[in-house]
């Protein structure tokens, strides 16, 4: 557990959430997200 000193010098550092699927991120074609369906 660190101190309140190191908390106020350092801080904490903040986990950044990182998508599953990084490629599908640029192609909603291949996300299997269906929007409309034409017919």
């Amino acid at each position: 557990m660190p101190t309140i000193q190191q908390l106020v010098r350092k801080g904490r550092e903040v986990i950044v959430e990182k998508s599953k699927s990084r490629a599908l991120d640029a192609c909603p074609q291949r996300r299997g997200v269906c929007v409309r369906v034409y017919t």
